[in-house]
């Protein structure tokens, strides 16, 4: 007995095709994955991010021009959200942590875990001991020298975990090879800071891309210009007011 032919539906075929389309990624396109991620603060940067944010469970690397360019106010949104509920481990930061800063990005103080080795074995070693035991929610490394052994057991390590990690290098690293699947070039910008993509899972990015940070100093400013309302000005003999703590 012979079977009829099989025909397939134009509904059948659109689905089937959405199915492949849905598998299949393409280097032209931003990746999709099933990864884990937290929104980054910033809209115009999520925008340009596979997934839409700071992936889990990967090395992101934040290559900066120089310490305190508005890279620890990139990441303020996403550590304030981590610190709620879990804690943050900042190794080796090139500055003092300020209790005060911490308090007015919302991040809970008490989940703020400071970390001083000795040396950048050390450093690396805690990083590394910090994801395998999953004891914070995320991790900021800065480091100037880093091994391409020392990366891959980084990367390896937070893959291996529920941990966010995020790794603070000089720019000059921008021409070393690394395993990470997500590399941003931080530099100073008047009101915010550009950040040029360097390595993503997806077309590469022609151009930088400008996040504005309003509590960076040149960004109030401006800020306060654009929204400036008339008003009496405060006379000289006045108290001058006090800034706000902050971290940069």
């Amino acid at each position: 007995m012979l079977v009829p032919p099989f025909t397939v539906t134009p509904v059948a075929q659109a689905a089937l095709d959405l199915a492949v389309r849905s598998s299949v990624w393409r280097a032209s396109e931003l990746a999709v994955s099933r990864a884990t991620t937290t929104t980054t603060g910033h809209p115009v940067l999520d925008s340009q991010l596979p997934n839409e944010g700071w992936p889990r469970s990967a090395l992101v690397e934040l290559l900066v021009q120089q310490h305190g360019i508005g890279e620890m106010q990139l990441l303020k949104p996403a550590l304030a959200s981590l610190s709620r509920q879990h804690r943050v481990a900042l190794i080796q930061p090139p500055y003092l942590p300020h209790a005060m800063a911490c308090r007015s990005w919302r991040m809970n103080e008490q989940n703020v875990l400071w970390l001083r080795p000795q040396s950048s074995a050390d450093a690396l070693w805690s990083a590394e001991q910090i994801l395998k035991n999953g004891s914070c929610g995320g991790v900021v490394l800065w480091q100037s020298n880093v091994r391409p052994e020392a990366l891959r057991r980084l990367n390896l390590a937070a893959q291996s975990t529920d941990t966010w990690l995020w790794l603070v290098r000089p720019l000059t690293a921008a021409a070393d090879a690394s395993p990470s699947p997500l590399r941003l070039a931080l530099r100073p910008a008047l009101g915010g800071v550009s950040v040029d993509i360097i390595k993503r899972r997806g077309p590469h990015c022609e151009s930088p891309i400008f996040v504005p940070l309003i509590d960076m100093p040149a960004g109030r400013q401006l800020w306060e210009k654009e929204h400036e309302t008339p008003a009496q000005r405060t006379p000289a003999t006045s108290t001058a007011r006090v800034a706000a703590p902050m971290l940069v």
